[in-house]
């Protein structure tokens, strides 16, 4: 039984929602802007600097890939507390050193160090789930994917709004907000860990390739983990194409992307910092997973024939009501690992999402530039969101088969 405090408890939640938010801060925060650095830095026109995003955006997830496993099982064997306090430390110091890059190859440094920061993504979950029990880790969950969505969002909107003044000031500020954390993590933070919980730290469990390994220890839960990668997929036709496909469609400008990204980041906080609280207690985590999924599905297939700029508001909200089914997934994995483990399982699906942001990416990109090019022979920008609907659907299928060999995992759906 956990013995820490209500109130420290209530602390160290918020303490991790700043933590994961200020980790997808600084991934968000550079799309808006990051063309716009790459041609001064690199004297590039617009269609070189959008190979180079792809390229820099392959740097970042792949250290996370990397690192993730490591990062989550360091965190079992000597704690979460001061594994996230020195990667907030170093993501700060990231962001002041991206700020100040003074040629394009120092840009892939500091997406290097960035990714492997940015690893601390599993440790921030497994102290969530080393504190939370039953419906709540669920719930607690939630916070982190809202935590997560608004701290991309959030970020595309800072980079968009801030850099119209000053391209450097979206990075600044980035920085400003990881050392404060880290400065209040240091004083607020307790470890959620004790050491009778602590396992010895093993390499070869420690490296992505191991810990995906690893995932046959789980077989009962793989259906899952394979939606759970099409899942994150999936969203990258959102999270990446989103204002391509506003600027290709409704010729939207750098400021309307901004406002954009803001009404998502409402969106998200009261769905899965607040709705999802009463959705998972109430229908429990299998219609939730379901639910979910079949909502994202939705959101995309509206929004890839969406004909008016209003449309993309609206349809966004069946989507980012999608999200659901992520922290219910999460939840429901969790529920049936140890507290030795929690490390472990976090950086495995941190590197499932990684790898999605490696994949993801490309794939989308590829669609979109496909069927928009001048000499396509059909023009559709929404393609990316059909083939995101696809994805959608076929974990729907993959969670439904899962649930009907394993009924042993249902109980848990109990509200």
């Amino acid at each position: 039984m956990d013995q820490t405090p209500k109130l420290k408890r209530s602390a160290a939640l918020g303490f991790i929602f700043v933590t994961i938010f200020v980790d997808m801060l600084g991934l968000g925060i550079i799309i808006p802007v990051l063309p716009k650095l790459l041609e001064t830095l690199g004297h590039f026109s617009n269609s070189e600097a959008s190979e180079y995003n792809g390229l820099l955006t392959g740097t970042y997830a792949s250290m996370q890939f990397l690192f993730s496993p490591f990062m989550g099982n360091l965190s079992d064997r000597y704690g979460r507390r001061p594994i996230l306090l020195a990667s907030l430390f170093g993501f700060g110091i990231d962001y002041l050193f991206m700020a100040f890059a003074p040629t394009l190859g120092w840009l892939f440094v500091g997406r290097f160090i960035a990714g492997l920061t940015g690893a601390t993504t599993s440790t921030a979950t497994a102290y969530i789930a080393d504190i939370s029990e039953g419906d709540k880790r669920s719930s607690n969950f939630g916070l982190v994917g809202a935590a997560s969505g608004l701290g991309f969002i959030v970020g595309i909107s800072a980079g968009a709004l801030l850099g119209a003044i000053n391209i450097k000031f979206p990075f600044m500020a980035a920085a400003a907000l990881a050392l404060i954390n880290a400065a209040y993590g240091y004083f607020v933070l307790p470890e959620s860990l004790d050491k009778d919980h602590r396992r010895k730290f093993e390499l070869k469990r420690a490296n992505p390739v191991g810990a995906l390994k690893t995932i046959g220890r789980y077989g009962s839960f793989a259906g899952l983990l394979v939606a759970f990668t099409l899942v994150y997929i999936a969203q990258k036709a959102v999270e990446y194409i989103l204002s391509f496909f506003v600027y290709e469609k409704f010729n939207w400008q750098l400021y309307s992307v901004g406002i954009l990204g803001f009404f998502i980041g409402v969106l998200l906080v009261g769905i899965q910092g607040g709705l999802i609280r009463w959705l998972i207690p109430k229908f429990g985590l299998k219609m939730n997973i379901i639910g979910g999924l079949l909502s994202y599905a939705l959101g995309l297939t509206l929004l890839a024939f969406s004909s008016y700029g209003w449309q993309v508001y609206v349809y966004l909200i069946p989507y980012c009501l999608g999200g659901v089914s992520g922290p219910a997934l999460q939840g429901l994995i969790s529920n049936k690992v140890s507290k030795t483990e929690q490390g472990e399982l976090q950086g495995i699906l941190n590197s499932i999402s990684s790898l999605s942001i490696v994949i993801g990416p490309l794939l989308m990109s590829y669609v979109f530039r496909y069927f928009t090019a001048k000499n396509s022979l059909v023009y559709f920008p929404g393609a990316p969101y059909i083939l995101g609907a696809v994805l959608m659907l076929i974990s729907v299928w993959l969670a439904a088969v899962n649930f009907r060999k394993n009924p042993s995992i249902q109980p848990a759906d109990a509200a």
